[in-house]
């Protein structure tokens, strides 16, 4: 769900395995958490992303990147 408090689900499926990368930045450009960060097989996945009380309200960008592929959803944290 969007807006959130205090945690939510990404969700992304992967066509083929390969290195992937899942990090949240907030809206200067700076990373705030590093949910993935490996080798997963192809598939579908769901990470839960807590922000708990260590960040503030506001949007943050959530970069999913795979091989050449790249996507980036926004999600509001309201507290």
């Amino acid at each position: 769900p969007n807006p959130f408090n205090p945690a939510t689900t990404v969700s992304y499926d992967l066509s083929k395995s390969g290195e992937v990368s899942l990090v949240v930045y907030n809206i200067l450009g700076r990373m705030v958490a590093t949910l993935v960060s490996g080798y997963q097989e192809a598939g579908t996945y769901r990470i839960i992303w807590d922000a708990g009380n260590e960040i503030s309200s506001g949007m943050y960008f959530i970069k999913l990147q795979s091989g050449d592929f790249m996507q980036i959803n926004k999600a509001i944290l309201l507290k």
